[in-house]
């Protein structure tokens, strides 16, 4: 009997990119051509060829135009390494290696037209690696080149190949002498090589290099150069199932990078931890795509017959939330999505009140708080406490730890509130909270900290009910509220939760491995959320991880970003202090512009002159998956209104990003116009942040405030602060700041 060799086929994240270039027809024969491949290779349509004998590459059609370039890995497992017009690809031949780097294990490809001729009868197909395993070197190795001299020439051959730098370019590495020339060689080069030069250009010594960005991606087991189908199994190895990336490519819903992690964010995805664990990285680094990863990988591995939604993804900000869940259905499909429960915080909190208590209640927002706050103070003649610091401390300590007594408030930790108060202040403090508290109550109101504290105290019962249960089958088996409500938490854009979320969030799922897995960034907080988790009984030391590579933003606009937190602190949620050092992009584009202006009325002239030569420069299919193309990013809801009405004046279709974003019927190309609270989560190809004017960034009343309250002063500047960086961190390619009257403290005095 005739059997026939299963094959498979997979594809490789360089490739994905190539097959989203080519015109939906071509994108079309691609997905038959892995159908066809996959039943039968030798079906005569494919007209499927090894290439150079003795070569592991191979060729197949693709259409009557195209040609697939196809590495085989062994027996009958293929991986798709390219796709060209037919004229194009045997040019590949000559000009990549598809090598097993000796350090990750994975293969990666190099593009030998930046290492020069000499080294081009290395490429694969013209010979076969060479045999053996090498995961360390010394410098007596035959094979490392001669080391001389330019940017790197404190670093050995040896030492750059045990960062995990490709082979093939050690010569060319030593003829780099100035920035110009490395910003252009790392841009066609491997990912390792790439992050290993740059890090070391950045001022890292080898051994921060070996820790921050080699060792995370470092096979556990020694390597061999030849075992391909090893290779194609590592994580190192950024591969998917055709299918999978096929159906994303085809349908251009999910932009390439939020499919394929690096090596590094894959395995902070896939890791076991023995507990709560954090990732930490500036804007754009991928975290919330871990973060995704996450919740797919958990949902993969939940145990056989598991009932319900037993992951929880949640976030801060309701448009978020119905993002990730967009998201997470582009990535995971239906079967895995609804095993995880997607919500926002705020609505998580108010769903487990509503269904444990009869009584119901308005909700009111901070502004009606704050109003309220200063009207009890007048009736009371209380003069030593503002109504911006009562609330305050009302919220993030009494209610966001979830404080019962008087006696645990005069106990309680204060972390981030920055004015010191006596033992007599906090009973001052207590009893105004306590009447302002009945003053809510008799109106039949409360605030949304006053539902996450409730949502807290039940949890917390409903986790001590589970505790007793557990050395109790039958009261395990029928008790009511007798389980955790979830078996894995995470939580996106940690830094934004209160206190009492958080004992919300570790009341709700048991301590054990994998329970919570959170991602954010301080420097982008813009609530007044300032938590230690360790004294909220999530303890992440020793489980941190930072990303420093930014994939949304080039150099130019990541450089000006990082000159606008100039002169800040920030925490790292646990007491401790956090920086973007080695924070880097290795996107290149044009340098953000800074125009300022007279008037107000100048400055929307310029701003729909921007938008529409922009617009006119439009390539199709140029909107993110995450935004649009093109936004303007305004401090105030006046100045956004203003703006959509000389956008729309002038013939621009234009859409006010609302609390869930940007209204669903707007065109695929309207121009998005919003505050830059709206703009968290998003981001846009081309962006103009306008007004960042004095007065508007920080905000002008901070003034009236900086001698009788300082510390809200500084907290709040720092607030502004964050929000101005938050949103240049939207922009991919380009950047334009305007403002009127004088430029915000907060800019540069010059690009």
């Amino acid at each position: 009997m005739n059997t026939q060799v299963r094959v498979t086929l997979r594809i490789l994240d360089r490739a994905d990119k190539e097959i989203l270039e080519l015109p939906r027809v071509v994108k079309g024969a691609v997905y038959e051509f892995q159908s066809k491949f996959r039943a039968d290779p030798n079906h005569p349509s494919l007209r499927f060829k090894q290439l150079k004998g003795g070569s592991r590459l191979y060729s197949a059609r693709v259409g009557h135009d195209h040609r697939a370039l196809l590495l085989h890995v062994g027996g009958g497992d293929y991986l798709l390494v390219s796709v060209k017009d037919r004229k194009e690809v045997y040019d590949d031949l000559d000009r990549y290696a598809y090598e097993i780097n000796r350090v990750t294990g994975g293969i990666e490809v190099v593009d030998l037209a930046a290492v020069g001729d000499s080294v081009v009868g290395r490429v694969l197909g013209k010979a076969e690696p060479r045999t053996g395993t090498s995961p360390r070197f010394t410098s007596a190795d035959p094979a490392i080149p001669e080391q001389g001299g330019g940017l790197f020439r404190h670093v050995d051959d040896a030492m750059l190949l045990q960062l995990g730098v490709a082979e093939p370019l050690l010569p060319s590495i030593r003829k780099l002498t100035t920035e110009d020339q490395l910003l252009q060689f790392v841009d066609c080069v491997p990912q390792l090589t790439s992050d290993v030069l740059m890090a070391l250009h950045d001022g890292k010594t080898v051994d921060e290099v070996m820790e921050i960005v080699t060792a995370p991606v470092a096979a556990p087991e020694p390597v061999d150069t030849t075992d391909y189908a090893a290779a194609v199994a590592r994580p190192s190895t950024p591969v998917t199932s055709d299918d999978e990336a096929l159906r994303a490519i085809l349908a251009e819903s999910f932009a390439r990078w939020q499919v394929f992690l690096h090596p590094t964010q894959r395995k902070l995805a896939d890791n076991t931890y023995n507990g709560p664990a954090r990732i930490s990285g500036g804007p754009g680094t991928g975290k919330t795509i871990v973060a995704l990863h996450r919740a797919l990988h958990l949902a993969i591995d939940l145990p056989a017959g598991t009932t319900g939604r037993p992951i929880l993804l949640t976030t801060f900000n309701r448009n978020l939330a119905a993002d990730l869940r967009t998201r997470l259905l582009e990535l995971a499909g239906p079967e895995h999505t609804a095993r995880v429960e997607i919500v926002n915080i705020d609505s998580l909190a108010a769903r487990v009140v509503s269904d444990a208590d009869d009584s119901r209640r308005s909700t009111i927002g901070q502004e009606a708080e704050i109003r309220e706050w200063k009207a009890m103070l007048l009736e009371l003649g209380e003069t030593r406490f503002s109504a911006e610091f009562l609330a305050a401390e009302w919220s993030q300590v009494i209610l966001g730890q979830v404080l019962g007594s008087r006696a645990d408030y005069f106990r309680a930790r204060r972390p981030g509130r920055g004015r010191q108060l006596t033992r007599q202040d906090r009973d001052v403090v207590w009893q105004l909270t306590e009447r302002f508290t009945k003053r809510l109550a008799d109106q039949n109101v409360w605030t949304w900290q006053q539902v996450a504290e409730r949502a807290a105290e039940l949890e917390i019962a409903r986790a001590d009910r589970a505790t007793a249960a557990s050395s109790d089958s039958a009261t395990e088996q029928s008790g009511p509220g007798t389980r955790y409500r979830y078996q894995h938490v995470i939580v996106d854009e940690a830094q934004d939760l209160s206190p009492a979320h958080w004992k919300l969030l570790r009341a709700m799922v048991a301590p054990s491995v994998n329970d919570m897995f959170l991602v954010g960034d301080t420097h982008q907080r813009i609530y007044d959320n300032v938590v230690s988790l360790g004294s909220l009984g999530v303890n992440i030391r020793g489980r941190s991880h930072k990303l420093t590579l930014s994939y949304r933003t080039t150099r130019q606009i990541l450089k000006l970003a990082l000159q606008l937190l100039h002169g800040e602190s920030y925490d790292n949620l646990d007491d401790g202090t956090e920086d973007l050092a080695g924070y880097r992009s290795l996107l290149s584009g044009g340098e953000p512009e800074l125009v300022p202006h007279v008037t107000w009325d100048d400055e929307q002239r310029t701003i729909s002159a921007q938008v529409r030569a922009w617009l006119g420069d439009a390539q199709p299919g140029a909107v993110t998956q995450t935004g649009g193309r093109i936004a303007v990013c305004v401090p105030t809801r006046a100045l956004a209104a203003d703006v959509l009405a000389t956008l729309t004046a002038d013939g621009v279709e234009a859409v006010e990003i609302g609390s869930d974003g940007p209204a669903a019927s707007a065109g695929a190309n309207a121009v998005h116009v919003g505050t830059m609270h709206r703009f968290k989560g998003l981001e846009y190809r081309q962006l103009i942040i306008a007004a960042a004017s004095q007065g508007y960034i920080p905000r002008g009343f901070l003034d009236r405030i900086q001698d009788t309250d300082p510390h809200r002063y500084d907290r709040e500047r720092k607030k502004d602060r964050s929000l101005l960086f938050v949103a240049a961190t939207r922009a991919r390619d380009a950047l334009v700041i305007t403002y009127h009257g004088n430029a915000s403290p907060f800019l540069p005095t010059q690009l």
